[in-house]
């Protein structure tokens, strides 16, 4: 199914120097009263996910309950870390088949929900999941807000099964290499957990081709189709990869990697059908997309709804290796590749640290590399910036402190989309129209 978003600018021009000129609005979660608004052809694929999703959320509940006894106390909450650093990808290919590998390869098996998903920030170097153990580090805001958007329904049930961070996709990565270097019935566990995993990332794709970022829906700005972090394109290059079916995949069985190859061509019809086009012209794309009407939504209380470089920039660079890029997908590029030429900051540095006197602030500097803002207005075309009281503002130094420093607001990382398309251009560049 195609979408095309077209905004007209649904935000009030702000005024010079305004302190805050908009505030973020929660956004919507899928729900069978949402659903029945979509016209009467979308409606049944809408409530067979929704259907789906929650029938997968009792089935995870309720076998974690059955490890659990009564009365009893819960077992300890696991270790949270930075998780890929704890599932390196870039080791030599025989350190994947010793047993430090192995080791971290069963903790992740261990730690897999029900589902066939993984939670975010576990530490998979330590200890393998104890029986009754929640599948989930706790993931809480360490500076939780007022009606905070990123705030669980269930404080014991959040990112049970996600995207987020890299998850999910790192542990099929990882599971995969160990696979590999252990032939025969010592790794058949590792493959029985990587098609499980893969099944899991099948069941999770929205009907439109995208991924939320937690699945089972957890609500939210969850709920939303989300490139942040990579969560469409990852979970795309991982499904092409199993649909090729070569060289490590060589287990996967026909029918999964024919489900692989389609679902892999429907997350590419997603990715085009959300690119904003602002006033008649295509531009790039944003953190997180609401997954009934594509428009763009806010994610936690300081991320608006709003034209995102870095992922936009993330998204072109994928777009940039399909193999014969098909006319539109030319044209995605090219406009994508133009937008972020015409919003680079020249003359500008991003200075500065949590030591730094005042803060994080932006420094005047002749020969300074291009930046970019995190965040762009659709409206105005101008960066903004977003407070944890859910404000917007035109101007990052007017931000608390906290966020100020706390935050990602400008990085130089586009430049790395630019300069891949400078060579890809040669061979495909300006086919498209704007």
């Amino acid at each position: 199914m195609l979408f095309r978003f077209l905004l007209l600018g649904s935000f009030l021009l702000p005024s010079l120097h305004a302190a805050v000129i908009s505030t973020s609005k929660p956004a919507e979660s899928i729900t069978a009263a949402r659903i029945a608004t979509l016209p009467a052809k979308d409606r049944t694929a809408w409530m067979a996910y929704l259907e789906r999703s929650q029938k997968q959320m009792q089935v995870d509940r309720a076998m974690l309950a059955a490890e659990r006894t009564p009365g009893a106390p819960e077992p300890p909450m696991p270790k949270e870390g930075f998780s890929a650093r704890t599932m390196p990808l870039n080791r030599d290919v025989g350190w994947y088949g010793t047993d430090e590998a192995r080791h971290v390869a069963d903790v992740i098996v261990s730690f897999q929900t029900p589902a066939g998903g993984w939670s975010k920030n576990l530490d998979m170097s330590g200890s393998p999941r104890a029986r009754g153990q929640s599948y989930a580090p706790d993931n809480l805001s360490k500076h939780p807000s007022v009606d905070d958007f990123d705030t669980p329904k269930d404080p014991h049930w959040n990112y049970v099964g996600t995207l987020d961070n890299d998850a999910t996709n790192t542990e099929l990565h990882f599971l995969l290499l160990v696979s590999a270097a252990t032939p025969g019935a010592t790794g058949d566990s590792y493959r029985a957990s990587f098609l499980r995993g893969i099944r899991y990332l099948l069941a999770a794709q929205l009907p439109n081709g995208g991924w939320p970022q937690v699945w089972p829906l957890e609500g939210g700005y969850h709920d939303a189709i989300t490139f942040n972090d990579n969560a469409v394109t990852e979970s795309a290059e991982t499904l092409t990869a199993v649909a090729e079916g070569t060289g490590d995949y060589l287990f996967v069985p026909a029918e999964l990697r024919r489900q692989a190859k389609a679902a892999a061509a429907h997350a590419l019809d997603c990715i085009l059908a959300t690119q904003l086009i602002v006033n008649g012209k295509r531009t790039v794309w944003a953190q997180q997309h609401d997954a009934l009407t594509v428009a763009p939504v806010a994610g936690r209380n300081y991320e608006p709804a709003a034209l995102s470089s870095g992922e936009s920039a993330d998204v072109l660079v994928y777009l940039m290796h399909l193999p014969q890029p098909s006319p539109a997908v030319v044209a995605a590029i090219d406009a994508g590749a133009a937008w972020l030429k015409a919003v680079a900051i020249t003359g500008q540095e991003w200075v500065g640290g949590r030591g730094t006197p005042g803060g994080r602030h932006l420094e005047a500097k002749t020969d300074a590399r291009p930046i970019w803002a995190r965040y762009y207005s659709i409206s105005t075309g101008l960066p903004v910036f977003g407070d944890r009281d859910k404000t917007i503002h035109d101007d990052v130094s007017e931000l608390s402190l906290e966020r100020r420093n706390g935050y990602a607001w400008y990085s130089a990382g586009p430049q790395q989309a630019l300069d891949a398309y400078a060579t890809w251009s040669k061979t495909h560049g300006g086919t498209g129209t704007h």
